[in-house]
């Protein structure tokens, strides 16, 4: 019987220490994102709109951001927009989450700065795929 390596082992090496912030009004998808981002080696901080976050965020410091569109109180086009708008957080990726696929919300996400736009309900890869690449990214340009 062959010694096979859990699949999860050499994403989780990649994705050792990386901080991610979840910001999301569903407790379902916050649980969700957490767990698999956890289980690939991530530090992770969740809240459930930008308000929420704003505190964590500057604390945190995160590697990456995923920001529901639809909240309440502050959405994520706003949330967004400050974080860019911010000088010690303007550098760090945000990717829009929404349960809509359309041209519209793609665009009005880059005209605020996101990196990228996940479509929800997301894949474990796709999830997981969005957080390497902006470490391929960063780790491209330390060196």
């Amino acid at each position: 019987m062959e010694n096979a390596e859990p699949v999860h082992a050499a994403e989780a090496d990649g994705l050792a220490g990386i901080k991610v912030m979840v910001i999301d009004d569903s407790k379902t998808i916050r649980s969700s994102a957490e767990s698999l981002l956890k289980k690939a080696g991530c530090e992770v901080e969740t809240a459930a709109d930008g308000f929420d976050a704003l505190a964590t965020i500057i604390e945190f410091r995160p590697d990456v951001v995923f920001v529901d569109i639809m909240m309440p109180r502050l959405d994520g086009y706003q949330t967004c927009a400050l974080i860019k708008n911010n000088e010690t957080l303007k550098d760090t990726p945000v990717l829009m989450l929404s349960s809509k696929d359309g041209l519209f919300d793609r665009a009005r996400g880059r005209v605020v700065g996101a990196e990228q736009y996940l479509t929800k309900p997301f894949t474990r890869d796709a999830l997981l795929g969005a957080v390497q690449q902006y470490v391929d990214t960063k780790q491209s340009a330390d060196a």
